[in-house]
């Protein structure tokens, strides 16, 4: 299956890209291969046309292998050296180009031009990634999900290297070795990949107090999310903005998805796991290719210096989130992501985010966390990237405007400049290169009061542990809940060490009692008395926990949907469903028992994309069975086509069954079939049910606009159903999926 999705789709709009100087700068260094003249030859690295690719030189027809033979030495050798080492955390990933538009000023808080400036399009690249995995693991495996953004800004590459988890693991990065090596496979049996259901990592967790916030998070559905365009991003930690008189702020940046935070279903998870382990990776690059851009507002916490300890907590605490009810979030930007890579070696996996790449304006805050991260994201460009000079690689470099990045730096591997000046400072020639004043663009590093006794501690207030994972856990949807205690379930039910179990047992009773129960539950396991009153306390806010708050935002919009359409579908149906939801921002796939034409119950033709065997359900986001004549109503009598309606129902995915799909659906999924006099649909639990549905009904779908349905009418009550994403309240025990 692994072909999934890439289909060319005559209805969709694509929208050219529009050049900015990173891509310009890029084109520069990109070989395009010609079908003529002499750049159509195959060349060896030394320049040489080769006059043979395929057959090496031997001394006779049947003799020995010459290793006099250059072409086969070029190309063997480089091969043998194409693989750099992937990266330690966050091999597993995808990465798209686009750029940032200021709407509203930062200037009283900070001089970087990049959050003053509200008429530049800045150039960004963006990573999204898991954490755990390995380069090839299934995208699908709950994992935290990395969210690295790189803003190519004229006075140099600002990075934003976060992840879709406003919080971390631990306090210290001293103990980031640890961390990973706990949740990475155990060293002796190499098991398992992409995964924290494992002995290891709850053994760390379990015994790391300052990780039970982050835990709560992991375990939630976040972790498997719908799509990366489906993602928010927050820079973890903190950082500091400063004004052109040297003012220094607090802040934390937040990444909010247009078209809301969405996951996915925990069984879901797990199949696409093997049906199709590029799932995200693929998802991004339809729906970009498609012109379907996907877009994120830029937040900023602002909190001034002197109001730093006001908080019950620590600000340098990267365990820690600012509630938004104590500073909310203002919004200052948008980003659209709206190009593919050329060549993932290249950029996806050439790139280097570094904590460390800031502009004048913004400073690090001594979050102990961002201060490794620092040293460490430069320390590991080094060794993966083949030496010191990784900031030469295309993706890596500048733009223009802040290039060539004059310095006293030299040589190292694989330098690719040739520099012609002084490699010292200072010198006898005007002293250049030199520094520069902040009126003249440098960093800004405006003076605080530091001091205290060298010691190896923490403030205070990192060591309360509890507060905020209580707060995460209230704040979630009963729904969220319940996924909460099957997830925690699950994850220990793969640890086979009872004292695991039993600790982590412990920690979830300082969460929530009841939360520690329900799960013990599962393991046999006495939790005792209640060690701490669950605070009530929950959050919500513009960029919100709970999925299912009114804050998150749910549209039609960005949403892959399967139409089934074997031979004798109902054709005016479906043009009028595929050309609405398409004109809405979405990709509707045509399904049929064949690849290629697919055949109206009029003999008019549609090409389908899936057939019922080369493709789930699990791979879209919503069904739509067509009204068909007795063709169409005996292929969905198979197996597979049953399959399909039951388990995207037990997945909570909104549904149409339409005419006499309508009737059939309902002794497949508990639905009625019947509906009120006068009306031709009903909605329920998302299944939009029309088996009287009219020409007219049909008509109506060219009136669907973004944001505004009719729920009197069925298009308008599909496309709402569309939006909902998913009806977690169904009760799905009874299915067979």
């Amino acid at each position: 299956m692994s072909s999934f999705f890439f289909f060319n789709y005559q209805g969709i709009n694509y929208n050219p890209v529009q050049q900015n100087s990173k891509l310009e700068q890029l084109a520069t260094a990109t070989r395009d291969i010609p079908t003529e003249g002499e750049g159509s030859f195959h060349r060896t690295t030394f320049g040489a046309k080769a006059d043979n690719v395929e057959v090496g030189m031997k001394a006779g027809r049947r003799g020995p292998y010459l290793l006099s033979d250059p072409i086969m030495r070029d190309k063997v050798s480089h091969f043998d050296h194409e693989r750099i080492p992937e990266r330690v955390v966050h091999a597993r990933g995808d990465a798209a180009h686009g750029f940032f538009k200021l709407h509203t000023s930062l200037e009283d808080v900070t001089h970087a031009k990049v959050l003053t400036d509200l008429e530049t399009e800045v150039p960004m690249f963006v990573r999204f990634s898991s954490v755990l995995g390995s380069a090839g693991a299934a995208e699908t495996a709950r994992e935290v999900r990395g969210f690295a953004s790189r803003f190519y800004t004229e006075e140099g590459n600002w990075d934003i290297v976060g992840n879709n988890i406003p919080v971390f693991f631990i306090q210290d990065g001293i103990k980031f070795p640890d961390l990973i090596h706990a949740g990475k496979p155990d060293p002796k049996a190499g098991l398992p990949q992409a995964q924290t259901a494992h002995d290891n990592f709850w053994d760390f967790i379990s015994l790391s107090e300052e990780s039970t916030h982050m835990a709560s998070w992991a375990l939630s559905d976040v972790t498997i999310p719908r799509s990366y365009r489906m993602i928010q991003g927050f820079g973890v930690n903190t950082f500091v903005l400063v004004n052109g008189e040297g003012k220094r702020t607090f802040v934390k940046f937040h990444w909010k998805p247009h078209l809301g935070k969405h996951s996915l279903c925990w069984d879901e998870a797990l199949k696409l796991g093997g049906q199709d382990p590029d799932y995200l990776r693929r998802d991004l690059q339809m729906f970009i290719d498609a012109g379907i851009f996907p877009k994120w507002e830029l937040g900023v916490q602002l909190v001034a210096e002197e109001d730093e300890d006001k908080f019950s907590f620590d600000l340098l605490d990267c365990t820690k989130i600012i509630p938004e009810e104590e500073v909310p979030i203002k919004w200052v930007g948008t980003m659209t992501l709206n190009r593919t890579v050329t060549d993932q070696f290249a950029e996806n996996e050439q790139v280097a985010f570094c904590t460390q790449n800031i502009v004048p304006g913004i400073d690090y805050s001594d979050d102990p966390m961002l201060h490794t991260r620092n040293f460490s994201y430069f320390d590991t460009q080094i060794s993966r990237l083949g030496g010191i000079n990784f900031s030469q690689i295309p993706i890596n470099q500048p733009i223009p405007q802040a290039c060539p990045f004059l310095n006293t730096l030299r040589d190292g591997y694989s330098s690719k400049v040739i520099p012609n000046g002084p490699n010292y400072y200072p010198n006898r020639f005007g002293n250049n290169p030199g520094p520069a004043s902040v009126a003249q663009g440098g960093l800004h590093h405006p003076p605080y009061k530091v001091g205290g006794l060298r010691q190896r501690e923490l403030g205070e207030k990192f060591y309360e542990y509890y507060d905020q994972a209580t707060l995460h856990y209230n704040s979630l949807s009963d729904a969220e809940k319940a996924n909460l205690v099957y997830t925690a379930t699950f994850e220990l039910g793969r640890c086979d060490d009872r004292g695991v179990q039993e600790r982590m047992m412990d920690r979830f009773k300082h969460i929530d009692y009841d939360f520690a129960k329900n799960v013990a539950a599962n393991f046999g396991i006495d939790v005792g008395e209640p060690v701490r009153q669950n605070h009530g306390r929950k959050t919500d806010g513009e960029n919100p926990i709970s999925m299912l708050s009114k804050h998150n935002i749910f549209k039609a919009e960005g949403r892959l949907i399967a139409m089934v359409a074997p031979d004798g579908f109902d054709y005016q149906q479906a043009i009028a469903i595929q050309k609405a939801f398409l004109a809405l921002g979405n990709i509707v796939a045509v399904i049929g028992t064949r690849k290629g034409p697919t055949y109206g119950k009029n003999g008019e033709q549609l090409d389908t994309q899936f057939t019922f065997e080369s493709a789930r359900s699990t791979l879209f986001d919503s069904l739509v069975f067509l009204d068909g004549n007795d063709q169409y109503q005996k292929t969905l009598q198979l197996g597979r086509a049953k399959h399909w309606c039951i388990e995207a129902y037990a997945h909570f995915k909104a549904l149409a069954v339409i005419g006499s799909s309508a009737e059939w659906a309902s002794k497949l999924i508990p639905i009625t079939n019947k509906i009120d006099d006068g009306k031709s649909f009903s909605v329920q639990d998302g299944v939009v049910v029309a088996p009287n549905l009219t020409n007219q009904d049909t008509s109506l779908f060219e009136k669907l606009t973004h944001g505004a349905y009719d729920a009197a009418t069925f298009a308008g009550a599909y496309a709402g159903a569309v939006a909902g994403h998913r009806y977690w309240h169904r009760d799905n025990s009874g299915l067979v999926y």
